[in-house]
Order: C-alpha cells, then structure tokens, then sequence
C-alpha cells in the first residue's frame, strides 16, 4: 500500500514525521510511504541509505498555522500538503496523513477529491478512548455551523467507520445535548432529533457531556464547534490532572512512594486512554482516505495515524460510505 505523508506538518515537523514514517517501515515493510517536503531537511533525519519503500517527494512551500486554509491551494500549489493531496487524487498513493493546517486539509481535500455523492459537508471523526474500548465523537471542528441534515449524514459516514474500520458492529447512535430528554437544545439538535430516531434503530437519544465516556453510544453526532470544544477541553483537562499529579507527587515522601507502587496501574491506564495509540482522525466525505493528525503529534502518533489509514483503506471505507448515502438518498426519494 501506497500512503503520502505531509512531512513538514505538525510542530515537530520535519523530524517527528520521518521518524514515525521509519518506525511505521519497521514494523510493516510492506508499505510504500512518500514523504512529501523540503527534500534538504527531510534527508537530515534519513538514514544515508534511504530505505527502499521511502520515497521523496520536493516540494518549496509550507502551510503554516497563521495561512488562512481557504488560501491555500491558491497561494501555496507547491507546498507538502497541497502536493500530497495531489499525489492521492492522481492515484499515485492510497491515503494521505498530515499533522499540519486542518482547515486547508478540509478545504484542499474538499476541492482536490471532491465530496463523495451524497455527502453535503466532510466531517472529522476523533476516536474517544474508554474503559469499554473507544466511541467516535463527529464532527471535531470541520462544520462549526451544521445543519440538521449533516448531523445526519455525519452519523450515516461515522456509523460506517466503526463498522468497518473498527469492526464495531450495528453502532449505537446518540446525540450530545445539554440533556436527556427529547425536547431539549436549540432548533438544530432537536430537528436532528427526529431525523436520527427516523434513521436509526440504534440511536439511542440524547447524550449530555457528562455521560459521553459511559454512555453506550458508540457514535456520539454533534456539529463542528461543540465537537472542537469539547476535545479541547478534554486534552485541556488530562494535561492539567496530570501536571497537578506529578506537583502533589513532590509534596511528601509518602506520596513518591505510593506513586511508585502504583506506576504500573498508573502505566497501563495512561496507555488504555493515549490518543497517540489509535493515531488520527479520518476526514469523511471525501473521495479519498485523509488522517488529520495532531498538530503536537510525537513519533508513536504518527506512526499510528500511517496504520490508521492503512485500516481504512483495507476496509473499503470511501467505497461503503458512497454505498450508505447512496442507499439513504434512495430511500429518502421513495
């Protein structure tokens, strides 16, 4: 499998990029990765001798965070992740990663692809990490002003990744809401409601913010800006508890003891609810697999986010979510 990867994405660009794209070849040589950049700085952390299944990909031009995504297929054709784009469109690879600009990662893919028939809008899916698993949380920051039919559609596209990406079978449906009953939230989340109960018979209602980690929704449907909150302040949160862990650890002896007699509790819940292990977010609604990584992505992420991509492709996943809308457009002219 062929997969592009936008090596001057991210914070640690171009290091961290090369680096997850070799411990990637490490552990799966059958994979082909380009690695799309400035060639100067990306040889600086490639062993002399390339490894056969790499392969550079010179570009001149780099998205920065401060490039107004709309902007940049127009102002930077050249730069890594316009080219990488490029490279999947014209069927060179079969997937793309990029840790870089999300925004021109939505719009470039939107424009350089297309959007799969039936999908009004692409959406972000993040994978939630739980004791139970995982559950996929969409849309993460792609549509901030939704509609409720895009709700829908977002819950149609994210319902077929677990399917058959994470091989989560017949998903539970819900809907986050500021409460339980039907009745509750502003217009479009109660017209997204009604549509949802229509569509599925596994949605499950109304899911508040409180119970997104226990509920036994695997899907969990809301538009772009309530999505990109709550995933901030998550990631916000974790950080805080676990720098006021390691402060309070100091304090006293008897805490540096007991932290040590529970490190290895401590070690396997932080690997159970790591992002970095299930890697990226797929971009759905695109006519082509594109993972947007982290923008603070270490090597471990990286890497999970080629093998995520891989996954997706394996599972047919651009080809069943054509299927589903197609399927829903069907039964919604009958």
């Amino acid at each position: 499998m062929k997969i592009a990867l936008d090596a001057m994405g991210g914070d640690f660009a171009p290091e961290v990029a090369v680096h997850g794209a070799l411990e990637a070849l490490k552990a799966d040589n059958s994979l082909e990765l380009y690695l799309v950049g400035n060639e100067s700085l990306i040889e600086e952390f490639l062993p002399a001798a390339h490894p056969e299944h790499v392969h550079l990909i010179p570009t001149t031009q780099v998205v920065s965070m401060q490039d107004k995504g709309s902007r940049v297929l127009k102002d930077k054709p050249d730069s890594s992740l316009v080219r990488g784009i490029e490279l999947l469109r014209d069927g060179v690879v079969d997937a793309f990663v990029s840790a870089g600009h999300t925004g021109a990662v939505l719009t470039s893919a939107t424009l350089l692809l297309g959007r799969i028939k039936g999908a009004k809008r692409p959406a972000l899916g993040a994978y939630i990490p739980t004791d139970t698993g995982g559950k996929m949380l969409c849309d993460v920051g792609a549509n901030p002003d939704a509609n409720p039919r895009q709700l829908l559609q977002f819950a149609i596209m994210a319902s077929l990744y677990l399917d058959h990406v994470e091989n989560i079978k017949n998903p539970k449906i819900g809907l986050i809401n500021i409460g339980k009953e039907p009745g509750k939230g502003s217009e479009l989340y109660r017209e997204a409601y009604e549509l949802l109960k229509q569509k599925f018979p596994s949605f499950i209602g109304n899911v508040e913010s409180r119970d997104i980690l226990t509920s036994e929704a695997d899907v969990l449907i809301c538009d772009g800006f309530v999505g990109n909150t709550l995933i901030k302040f998550a990631e916000g949160w974790v950080q805080m508890f676990s720098d006021l862990v390691k402060l309070k650890i100091k304090e006293k002896f008897s805490y540096k003891l007991g932290a040590k007699m529970l490190y290895p509790v401590l070690q396997s819940i932080s690997s159970q609810y790591d992002y970095e292990e299930h890697g990226g977010s797929p971009l759905l609604g695109v006519n082509g697999v594109c993972i947007v990584a982290h923008g603070s992505s270490n090597v471990k992420a990286i890497k999970n986010s080629i093998f995520l991509a891989k996954k997706c492709f394996n599972g047919r996943l651009i080809a069943d979510i054509r299927i589903g809308l197609a399927e829903h457009m069907e039964n919604n002219d009958q």
